[in-house]
């Protein structure tokens, strides 16, 4: 792993919230992992025992140029080889709009894991809305910057609608915080107000009993 460490104003603001609820020393996954910017930050800053899967060849590379453990696959199918509670913490970071089956990964993530971080993009937010509502088009924005024909988020997914199957799928919220487009937390305990105002929904979720 090369010396250059990572400070926390070298990384999205967003995961350094995923990262304030991975504590010292945990084993983590990272699904989608992406570039490894969030597992680089954990594994130099908070000595977490880390691993990823990433479905892009140049994501992988990128990951293993910076020393990373990380493996290429799908993650859906991908994450049902490891048993049950082989982690600590799971992260899906901005991805879990891209699944076939958002609630049967939210089931994966709890299985492998004891507890998993989970952010996605708020299709409830209110440009959004007023996009559909006044254009009467999907919205591209700095968050959902594709055109619909070529997004990979199959499942548009709001705020609410994560709060919903959590209780379906009779999942703990142990913690939830709405995020703001430059990635900060805004200061709502309002379910009504976190889906109408947050770009993301970040949440840290648990089984029950």
């Amino acid at each position: 792993m090369n010396n250059n460490s990572l400070r926390p104003a070298d990384i999205r603001v967003d995961l350094l919230l995923i990262a304030d609820m991975i504590p010292e020393g945990a084993t983590v996954l990272d699904v989608g992992c992406g570039d490894g910017m969030l597992l680089d930050y954990l594994v130099r800053t908070k000595k977490v025992d880390g691993r990823g899967i990433e479905i892009s060849a140049e994501g992988v590379n990128r990951c293993i140029a910076k020393g990373l453990s990380v493996i290429q696959g799908d993650a859906e199918k991908d994450i049902r080889d490891y048993p049950d509670d082989f982690f600590d913490y799971v992260v899906l970071s901005q991805t879990l709009q891209a699944m076939n089956r958002p609630d049967q990964m939210l089931q994966q993530l709890l299985r492998v894991g004891r507890k998993a971080v989970v952010s996605f993009p708020n299709f409830g937010n209110w440009r959004v809305r007023s996009n559909l509502f006044f254009a009467g088009t999907m919205p591209v924005t700095s968050h959902l910057d594709y055109s619909w024909y070529e997004t990979p988020n199959i499942h548009f997914c709001t705020i609410r609608d994560f709060v919903y199957l959590c209780q379906e799928l009779d999942i703990k919220i142990e913690k939830s915080l709405a995020i703001s487009q430059r990635g900060n937390q805004l200061p709502f305990n309002s379910l009504w107000m976190s889906n109408l105002w947050a770009q993301q929904g970040l949440y840290l979720i648990s089984r029950k009993g």
